[in-house]
């Protein structure tokens, strides 16, 4: 769709810095953001300052909910705040878009589901790294059928995640897994369209030198008929940082690699020739753009989103067997774990 002011007032709840990358793109695509609200106020006031200074300003959601201006509201609060503020966004008749991870529990997630179907609104799940180029690249090349019938996933990541160290995160169980590595258990969702995964083996550990709580090591193993995926995570490497995606089908291959997640590059080869797929935006541009445009495209038409909540679900669903495996040891089938 065309990014303009016409399109419908945006509402902004939970101003922490990752609302510098969802605010950062309205700005870009010249989106109209009508309110901010943060718990601690000043929070919001300086986002407001630096993004949308004209936004109204407030510390109390519900006075943001009842803005007739605001259509459309982005929650980017912690999971365990935001079950709560999405219901009351959806009763207020508001669009939602909701920061990933999804819910913590997939009843509360189908919960919510009903309650905006109900009330007649979408619902959607901020899964920025579909539109980061390469995974993009990689989901359409493979709908397209440029592989064939895909036969394995394979994703080795080693990347510095010292960053987290001394915030909330601290206290997230599972942290690699089910934070970060939530974006590749969603493309493997989106890549299997459907397809069933037998099992979910899953473990975790910690390298000599990480300063986080959490462990910075993962490792994932999936299987299903004729499939196998693996994913391989390193959150303690800041000399070296490097992370390959290779998807495997039987005419051909895609492989995406590259420094970091803003510098990728991706190639097909089929038989004999190597084709490189061209690339444009990077994860915290393109990602957080698609996003938003993708739910008011879904406005506008009277459609379902992409990445409606519904459609998120498988993705939570291998996220939480992964998590429950690395916990207990032994192999987990997907949908048999309800919550973490």
């Amino acid at each position: 769709m065309s990014a303009n002011r016409d399109a419908p007032g945006i509402g902004l709840i939970g101003c922490g810095d990752i609302s510098a990358m969802h605010l950062g793109a309205y700005k870009r695509l010249d989106l109209p953001v009508r309110a901010l609200c943060n718990r601690t106020a000043s929070k919001a006031h300086e986002r407001a300052a630096e993004f949308f200074p004209k936004a109204h300003v407030c510390s109390d959601h519900t006075e943001l909910l009842a803005l007739p201006e605001v259509a459309v509201v982005d929650v980017t609060t912690h999971p365990t705040q935001r079950v709560e503020l999405v219901a009351d966004a959806l009763r207020a008749g508001k669009h939602v878009l909701s920061q990933k991870p999804f819910v913590l529990d997939l009843q509360q997630g189908e919960d919510l589901i009903a309650l905006a179907e109900d009330h007649g609104v979408l619902l959607a799940v901020n899964q920025n790294g579909r539109w980061a180029p390469h995974l993009a690249g990689i989901r359409k090349s493979v709908r397209a059928g440029q592989i064939g019938l895909l036969q394995s996933v394979d994703v080795s990541i080693d990347w510095d995640h010292s960053w987290t160290v001394g915030t909330a995160f601290d206290h997230t169980p599972n942290l690699v897994l089910f934070d970060f590595g939530m974006h590749w258990f969603d493309l493997v969702a989106c890549l299997l369209d459907g397809r069933e995964v037998w099992e979910v083996s899953a473990t975790t550990g910690r390298t000599p030198t990480q300063a986080s709580p959490q462990p910075m090591l993962a490792e994932v193993l999936m299987t299903g008929p004729d499939l196998n995926i693996h994913l391989r995570f390193n959150g303690d490497c800041p000399s070296n940082p490097h992370d390959r995606t290779e998807v495997v089908g039987s005419e051909g291959t895609l492989v995406a690699q590259g420094a970091d997640l803003k510098t990728q590059a991706l190639t097909l080869q089929r038989g004999g020739d190597r084709t490189s797929i061209p690339l444009q935006g990077d994860w915290f541009t393109t990602g957080f753009e698609g996003t938003m445009l993708e739910l008011l495209r879904a406005i506008r038409e009277e459609d379902t989103p992409s990445h409606s909540a519904r459609n998120n679900l498988r993705s939570l669903e291998l996220a939480f067997a992964a998590c429950a495996s690395a916990e207990s040891g032994h192999p987990v089938h997907p949908g048999d774990i309800r919550s973490v």
